[in-house]
């Protein structure tokens, strides 16, 4: 994606978000979604770096875990860890149907449970550092190679970490 594509997209984003009265605070915990600027950037700012195994960051490219580790440290300040099997057991689970932006999605890609993860976006979207030779990207949660995949997804709270 181009620079000038990248910035229209975020700035369309932005312009969404910001028309729309922000939601009350909850005194619960609050889940973590890119409804707040700073995390939409993160994840958009993502797009289109190459993957590469074990990496973790925008300069080195990065593995699925590594991607949402750096989304969640940059945007929110929550540290992750970096693996995909861990990052399952964090926060609280839901359903497919009860995703909101911000949560995370697991696949089984590699025969193993959990194996693969990836930050739901909202309309049916999941951003994702899919494998070597690509670059991170969106994906449909309907798309029959992902349904056939799906491990669960959890919410990850602030106040829970």
């Amino acid at each position: 994606m181009g620079r000038i594509s990248l910035y229209s997209l975020i700035f369309a984003v932005l312009s969404g978000c910001a028309s729309a009265p922000p939601a009350p605070p909850r005194p619960e915990a609050t889940p973590v979604g890119p409804e707040r600027a700073e995390a939409l950037l993160q994840v958009l700012l993502t797009l289109g770096v190459d993957y590469r195994n074990g990496g973790k960051s925008p300069e080195s490219g990065f593995d699925c875990s590594g991607l949402v580790a750096h989304v969640f440290r940059e945007a929110y300040g929550i540290r992750l860890p970096h693996n995909a099997r861990a990052q399952s057991e964090m926060g609280a689970r839901v359903s497919l149907s009860e995703l909101r932006a911000g949560d995370l999605v697991f696949y089984n890609t590699l025969n193993q449970p959990f194996s693969h993860v990836g930050i739901y976006v909202g309309d049916g979207r999941f951003v994702h550092a899919p494998k070597t030779g690509a670059q991170v990207r969106f994906e449909q949660v309907t798309a029959r190679y992902w349904t056939r995949r799906f491990d669960g997804a959890r919410r990850i709270q602030a106040q829970a970490l």
